[in-house]
């Protein structure tokens, strides 16, 4: 007789870049990967998001995709990124499709990114209609390894009102890093009800390129520069695509596909002949594990596939309107796994400089947890013990 499939939802807003929605699919690939070894169930899921994915996001086996109406962040709150609705249109239209979602594919398992309510607390209500209706469905709270300032986070805990609903409606926080880098219950950061609940997964890192299409390796030695979606990476883009490549080396400077079309072309108009400027290039980990020297901001998913790495790496954070970048790049920096550069010392001479002193190098990191991708899996079967009823019969 087989298994009854194990249902995994992942859920991220997806207000800016595309951090969020990257870590839950290289997720989904490795719950879908991990889970039937460990528990002799195949694995079906779908993977929530409010952008409409892009080239080179692809879905493992058995899930696929439900896209909400976009959300992006104004100067007073999340709006809505297309539809002419109100917020409050666009919040109940978003929480409804949440709470069919959840209703009626009952997940076994739902691992929420970053915020357990969701934007404006758009999945507080269906959360707790999935536990009243599915009470055996266990709910993930998933955190980057480094939020922000303890202050802000405590304002932002505290916004979520009663403790006591936050422990009923999740069962388990995991943190994507390594405590020894940056604990961030020592630091303060995590939400004091749930601290009981937190497991570290080690850094999302090894294994990310199971998450990519498949590329052809680039045949010349190349410096690369990334800003990740690069909503807010013109300035770094800019002074990057200036600079001289070291002797014998390209430079590609891939400027995220959320860049402005009149900043695109003013970075590539920067580059010169040995600079080739891209909005997108396929296969991220594979590029950077490939380059001879990688300068980058310091978001998480990108900082992940720099550790799964010994490229050198110099990190250029952004400390505006969160100091997240820099405390993350700060601790690797200690760690000895990364070089750290403020914005305000960035010109193309020193970025230039830096890349000239790396090429030829290389950084272990090998004292790092980087296994967090492998650890997720066991972590789920860890909470999916015992049997789970799914359509009226226990499997």
């Amino acid at each position: 007789m087989t298994a009854a499939p194990i249902r995994v939802m992942l859920y991220s807003h997806d207000a800016q870049g595309l951090g969020h929605l990257r870590r839950n699919l290289a997720l989904a690939h490795h719950l879908a990967q991990g889970l039937p070894s460990l528990t002799g169930a195949p694995v079906t899921g779908m993977v929530i998001t409010g952008l409409a994915p892009g080239e080179g996001f692809d879905l493992p086996e058995g899930f696929d995709w439900l896209v909400l109406p976009g959300v992006a962040k104004g100067a007073d709150g999340y709006e809505p990124r297309r539809l002419g609705v109100s917020r409050t249109e666009l919040g109940l239209m978003r929480s409804s499709l949440l709470d069919a979602a959840l209703s009626s594919f009952a997940p076994d398992l739902l691992i929420v990114d970053r915020h357990p309510y969701g934007v404006r607390q758009e999945l507080r209500d269906p959360l707790r209609s999935l536990k009243r209706r599915h009470p055996r469905a266990k709910v993930v709270l998933g955190l980057r390894e480094v939020l922000d300032t303890p202050d802000a986070l405590a304002r932002e805990w505290s916004a979520l009102g009663s403790t006591e609903l936050l422990r009923e409606l999740v069962d388990h926080v995991w943190v994507y890093g390594d405590p020894a880098v940056h604990d961030l219950v020592d630091t303060g950061e995590a939400p004091t009800g749930l601290i009981d609940r937190i497991r570290f997964t080690g850094y999302l890192a090894h294994g990310r390129s199971e998450a990519e299409a498949q590329v052809e390796p680039y045949t010349t030695p190349f410096v690369l520069t990334t800003a990740g979606g690069g909503s807010d990476g013109y300035d770094l883009l800019l002074a990057a695509a200036a600079m001289k490549p070291p002797i014998g080396h390209e430079h590609v400077v891939v400027t995220g596909p959320q860049l402005s079309d009149e900043e695109f072309l003013s970075i590539a108009a920067a580059g010169g002949s040995r600079t080739l400027v891209r909005r997108t290039w396929p296969g991220m980990s594979r590029h950077v594990a490939d380059a001879s020297a990688v300068i980058s901001m310091g978001g998480y998913n990108t900082i992940c596939e720099i550790l799964s790495t010994s490229t050198p790496a110099l990190i250029v954070p952004r400390e505006v309107p969160r100091l997240e970048q820099l405390i993350r790049a700060r601790g690797l920096e200690q760690a000895g796994a990364v070089d750290l550069m403020r914005s305000q010392d960035v010109d193309s001479s020193a970025l230039g400089a830096w890349a000239a002193s790396m090429v030829g190098r290389q950084v272990s990191r090998a004292h790092l947890d980087l296994d967090g991708l492998a650890a997720v899996p066991r972590l789920a079967r860890e909470l999916l013990r015992g049997p789970r009823l799914i359509e009226g019969r226990v499997a």
